[in-house]
C-alpha cells in the first residue's frame, strides 16, 4: 500500500513538473488555443489531467468546466486553480451513457489512465509504450456531454483527451459544437477514424492536426474528413499521439443521433 501510494505521489509530481511548471510549453498552448477561444467563451476540458489545458483556457478568458475523473489529478486542478470560480472541476468520466464505469489507473505515469480495455492491450508490446503498467481500477460515475450541456451550457470549443476513449465520448454529443480537439494515438487509429465518421454525423466538418505536444496546427489548410483520415493512417508509428482539430463549417446538418 506505501509503495503504491509513492508511486502515485512521484506520478503525480511528475504530471505537474512536465505540464504545469513549463512557462514555454504554457505558451506554445496560449498561441494555439488562441485561435479557437477568446474571454467570456464556455470551453470544456474533457480528460483535464492536471490541468494544464484548462489554465491555457482560463489564461484566454474563458470559463471552464474540466472533467477529470482521477481523484490526485482533480485535486490538483483545485488546488493550482486557487479553487477559481470560473473553473468548474467535475470528478467523473464522459461517455456514451450516464452510469459508471472502471477506470484503469498507471499510478506511475496518470496521464495514461483510461477506461478503454483495448487501449491497454494495444500499448502492450508496442514500440514507444514500454514500461507502462496499469496497476489498480477503480470505478467512477460517467456523465455525457450532452448532459453537460444541459446543466452548463454548449461550449464553444472542447478539449478530449481520454486515451482511447474518444469515440465514446462524442457518442454522447447529438448537436455539433463550432471546434473541438480530441486525441489520437497511433496504436489506436481505429478509434479516430470514428471519432471523425461520428462528427460528419453531427455537422460539416474541416480537420487538422497537431503532432505530440507540438501545439501547432501541422497542415497549411483545413480537410475534409476522409483526408484527415488518410493523413493519420500516413504517419510512422513513432509519431505516437497527438490531436485531431475539427471546425464547424456552415449549417449544422440534421440529426437524431
Amino acid at each position: 500500500m506505501l509503495i503504491r501510494a509513492l508511486r502515485s505521489a512521484a506520478g503525480l509530481w511528475r504530471s505537474v513538473r512536465v505540464y504545469r511548471l513549463d512557462r514555454a510549453h504554457a505558451g506554445a498552448m496560449d498561441r494555439l488555443y488562441s485561435q479557437f477561444v477568446r474571454p467570456g467563451d464556455l470551453v470544456f476540458d474533457i480528460g483535464a489531467h492536471v490541468g494544464d489545458r484548462a489554465a491555457s483556457f482560463r489564461r484566454l478568458g474563458a470559463r471552464v468546466v474540466a472533467l477529470e475523473p482521477q481523484p490526485g489529478p482533480a485535486r490538483v486542478i483545485r488546488l493550482l486553480s486557487g479553487f477559481d470560480p470560473n473553473l468548474v472541476v467535475v470528478q467523473a468520466a464522459c461517455g456514451a451513457d450516464e452510469g459508471t464505469l472502471t477506470l484503469r489507473l498507471n499510478s506511475s505515469n496518470p496521464t495514461v489512465s483510461t477506461a478503454s480495455s483495448a487501449f491497454v492491450s494495444a500499448a502492450a508490446g508496442a514500440a514507444g509504450w514500454e514500461g507502462q503498467t496499469w496497476d489498480r481500477t477503480v470505478t467512477v460515475p460517467v456523465t455525457t456531454l450532452d448532459a453537460l450541456i444541459a446543466r452548463h451550457g454548449a461550449p464553444t470549443f472542447m478539449k478530449i483527451d481520454v486515451e482511447g476513449f474518444e469515440d465514446a465520448v462524442l457518442a454522447g454529443l447529438t448537436r455539433p459544437l463550432p471546434a473541438l480537439s480530441f486525441e489520437f494515438t497511433t496504436i489506436q487509429r481505429d478509434v479516430a477514424h470514428r471519432a471523425i465518421e461520428r462528427l460528419e454525423r453531427l455537422g460539416h466538418y474541416a480537420f487538422n492536426l497537431a503532432l505530440g505536444e507540438s501545439q501547432a496546427l501541422s497542415l497549411d489548410e483545413w480537410v475534409p474528413g476522409r483526408r484527415m483520415g488518410a493523413i493519420l493512417d500516413a504517419l510512422p508509428h513513432e509519431a505516437n499521439s497527438g490531436d485531431v482539430y475539427a471546425l464547424l463549417q456552415g449549417d449544422p446538418l440534421e440529426t437524431n443521433a
